[in-house]
């Protein structure tokens, strides 16, 4: 059993529920009702889609594996107490797990491209796990780009959905009724909001973690810039991010959809108010647990908030 608590930890299956949670609602509340509207098929039915979900979980948990592995000095340092690898599961498992996640996500990707009217998902699946290795290796311990990197990989999630439905675009631009720009706007939406949550969620994380990332030689922005220039790199991205929902719930107040308004606000700006409570007072390494612990919560209420589109009200 420890062994098994240790494994799910090493490939953090929380955040893996994440992915499979971002995919399901997107697909089936805003990309499936968007084609049956036009009284059409989209791409990926239901197998292709588990397929791709699952290429993409997989490929998660081998960067989660190697991350942790080329991690070990630093988190020894960092979290001691949630240490496994080489403590519960050997360095040699480690590389092993992480080579057949990331063969598994590869193969799974060139099955979907012969199997269903989509193209280079193989070839995305391919660079997903050489960048979730170089990564890991030496842009995590670099100024921002490790940052910037994990953060376009998030809203990736959302936006090979959009390219798996590129078939009909391209190759019939003439559907009737089939509203392109609507799901277009909808991955922009998602995407973005993936990308700067994400973005948020990685930097503060570097300032949870400033201590083993000194001690290593890394160059965060946090042990570049200082904590202060940091917080505030971070309170911008914040006030934008709940600047912009705030006018897109004005929008949606606009066109009577009272109910999604109100859970957008409550569950998800008035938690981005406190992130930037949070931030201006955090001073140590357990005041930005707190903070990054928040911003996974508006993550996931970010993500069900698409259940509100399916059904408006």
């Amino acid at each position: 059993m420890k062994v098994i608590q240790a494994f799910l930890q090493l490939i953090r299956w929380p955040n893996l529920v994440f992915i499979f949670l971002t995919q399901a609602m997107f697909e089936y509340c805003i990309v499936k009702p968007l084609f049956e509207n036009a009284g059409i098929s989209n791409t990926l039915n239901t197998t292709s889609f588990l397929l791709l979900t699952f290429s993409l979980i997989c490929i998660a948990a081998g960067g989660y594996a190697i991350n942790d592995y080329f991690d070990l000095n630093i988190d020894l340092v960092n979290k001691p107490k949630r240490l496994v690898v080489d403590k519960t599961i050997s360095r040699r498992w480690v590389i092993l797990w992480h080579f057949i996640f990331s063969i598994v996500g590869i193969i799974l990707g060139f099955y979907i491209d012969r199997t269903t009217s989509t193209a280079f998902i193989g070839i995305f699946n391919v660079f997903s796990v050489l960048l979730l290795f170089i990564y890991s290796t030496t842009l995590k311990k670099k100024f921002l780009i490790g940052n910037v990197l994990i953060s376009i990989l998030t809203a990736w999630s959302i936006l090979i959905l959009w390219w798996a439905e590129q078939w009909y675009f391209f190759a019939k631009p003439s559907v009737a009724n089939l509203d392109t720009h609507k799901l277009f706007r909808f991955t922009i939406l998602y995407a973005g909001f993936a990308f700067i949550i994400s973005l948020i969620r990685e930097v503060v994380k570097d300032m949870e973690d400033i201590d083993g990332d000194r001690k290593y030689g890394c160059k965060t922005m946090p042990i570049i810039w200082g904590i202060n220039s940091t917080k505030i790199f971070t309170l911008v991205w914040t006030i934008v991010l709940t600047a912009t929902l705030l006018i897109i719930q004005l929008y949606v107040l606009f066109i009577g959809w009272w109910l999604t308004a109100l859970y957008g606000f409550i569950c998800i700006t008035l938690p981005l108010f406190q992130v930037i409570r949070l931030l201006v007072k955090a001073k140590i390494s357990k005041d930005f647990h707190q903070i990054s612990s928040l911003v996974k919560i508006i993550m996931f209420t970010g993500i069900v908030s698409m259940l509100f589109f399916l059904y408006p009200a």
